[in-house]
């Protein structure tokens, strides 16, 4: 721990994370302990800093110096703060702050057919039992979304639409929404018209399209390890086989493994989440971003870019896609809201580059056109909606989650278990002792109610075995609390 320092008041404000909640519905003290958390969770406070003096934050805030001490004691309660006599208020060191990362793995030699759909099946099949903990779930609580706002809109677009809204809306999609999306991938350094965007029935989709127009059953793609079961799921429908580059928690996939891959290996497409990956949340630093960018561009092997988490940002500005560095088309970004918006009208796109005329025949193919009236009313919540409003307010209470429960896990599992620290999305990816079995932990916990998402899932090879994801998309609560301490129990047991 470095040496205690103060931060001035005023060059961090907390009015930044200001809630939207009005004070009648929850309590002050509350509302100013979840921003304080927030910062301290984004890494804006750190550990051994000196908080804010009650007097100093009263002022700033404009409430009363009983709210501020209030609000103090519960982070106080909750181990995030602790105090010091004659000193004042300073950021606790928590077990998650202080546990070891997992370890990435060993690379592979030889490309493999993913075999993880029956597996697959049992762990979504979990999330259709509704007295199930969704721990295991890839898609956020609809209470930290705009479910109401959404629903308002719909009808409201419906009844203007008229017939256009129960029209085909062949490739490449609603012009309203791709003049949405174009404005916005500006903001990340994308430049773009309307015409580079097609749009898709969420990620999937799109990335289904990206490697049908690329590659063929029986090619190799590359993918990060470990990887998201449902990428490894499609390379296994597609017939094509999956070649594992080993990734760190922190900065992402090994890019010197991934350049002797391609010498040794004849690699069709490259498929990554740059920006915190699943499960590692891990994030690829520009630079990185950049030669992977000239390394594939060099040996004219296509980058299929995942982005879906990249509006989930914990701290700072939001992170460029690696299509922010691609000059000639060669990246292919996918993306959707389903997780910052509303999984189930799966809204997604593509901006395919130099692919984009293979990509809109494929897409008229497979399903003619993407659904129109939830298209009308995403474009609608992004010109009218306050949408950077409310991903603010989302990505405080991801990172308060993801807060929560990391500590949570530190304290109920055993000696020597690791953790990902994660600066975006709402997963963690938490390593066992060795000797514990994840496919164990998964088994008993579902006898429990209670849903995870075993390591060998993540991988083409059936690898990290002792490995579970676990879901920080829900508000934590009582329930899921209990459900962390009951995995803890299972995997002392194991």
């Amino acid at each position: 721990m470095g040496s205690p320092h103060t931060v001035p008041v005023g060059a961090q404000p907390l009015t930044a994370a200001s809630p939207a909640t009005p004070a009648s519905q929850e309590h002050l003290y509350e509302l100013l302990a979840q921003d304080l958390t927030s910062l301290v969770a984004r890494g804006t406070l750190r550990p051994g800093d000196r908080m804010p003096s009650v007097r100093a934050l009263s002022d700033q805030r404009g409430v009363s110096v009983s709210t501020v001490l209030q609000a103090y004691l519960l982070l106080e309660s909750r181990g995030v703060v602790e105090t010091r006599p004659q000193s004042g208020h300073y950021v606790r060191a928590t077990r998650a702050q202080l546990a070891p990362e997992p370890r990435p793995p060993r690379g592979s030699s030889q490309a493999a057919r993913p075999t993880v759909s029956d597996l697959v099946a049992r762990v979504y099949g979990a999330g259709r039992d509704p007295s199930m903990v969704l721990l295991g779930a890839g898609y956020m609580s609809p209470s930290l979304l705009p479910t109401e706002r959404l629903n308002r809109g719909l009808a409201a677009v419906a009844r203007a639409a008229g017939g256009a809204g129960i029209a085909y809306d062949p490739p490449p999609g609603l012009p309203a929404l791709r003049r949405q999306i174009a404005r916005r991938a500006a903001d990340w350094g994308v430049g773009i018209t309307a015409d580079d965007v097609v749009t898709t029935f969420g990620t999937m989709e799109a990335l289904h399209l990206c490697l049908r127009a690329v590659a063929q059953s029986g090619d190799t793609i590359l993918v990060e390890s470990p990887a998201y079961y449902g990428v490894l799921q499609l390379i296994e429908s597609l017939g094509m086989r999956a070649l594992e580059i080993p990734a760190n928690p922190g900065t992402g996939i090994d890019l010197d493994l991934l350049d002797a891959a391609l010498r040794q290996h004849r690699v069709k497409a490259c498929l990554l989440v740059t920006n915190f990956s699943n499960p590692l949340g891990a994030l690829l630093p520009d630079a990185a971003k950049e030669e992977l960018v000239r390394m594939l561009a060099r040996r004219d092997v296509p980058l299929i870019e995942d982005d879906i988490y990249g509006d989930l940002h914990f701290e700072g500005a939001r992170p460029r896609p690696a299509r922010a560095f691609d000059p000639s088309g060669n990246v292919m970004l996918c993306t959707s809201f389903s997780k910052t918006l509303a999984p189930g009208y799966r809204v997604g796109y593509v901006i395919p580059g130099r692919y984009r005329e293979v990509v809109e025949r494929l897409k008229f193919a497979q399903t003619v056109g993407t659904a129109t009236l939830p298209q009308m009313a995403i474009a609608d919540f992004l010109e009218n909606g306050g949408y950077e409003r409310h991903l603010r307010r989302l990505r405080r209470n991801i990172a308060d989650q993801v807060a929560r429960v990391s500590e949570a896990i530190c304290a109920e599992f055993p000696p020597g278990t690791r953790i990902s620290r994660p600066r975006g999305g709402f997963f963690l990816w938490v390593e066992m002792p060795p000797g514990k079995s994840s496919l164990e932990l998964f088994a008993r916990a579902l006898e429990r109610k209670i849903s995870v998402a075993p390591g060998p899932i993540f991988s083409a090879k059936g690898r990290f075995g002792t490995c579970v994801r676990i879901s920080c998309g829900f508000p934590w609560s009582d329930t899921i609390a209990r459900a962390i301490r009951t995995l803890g129990r299972i995997a002392h047991e194991l």
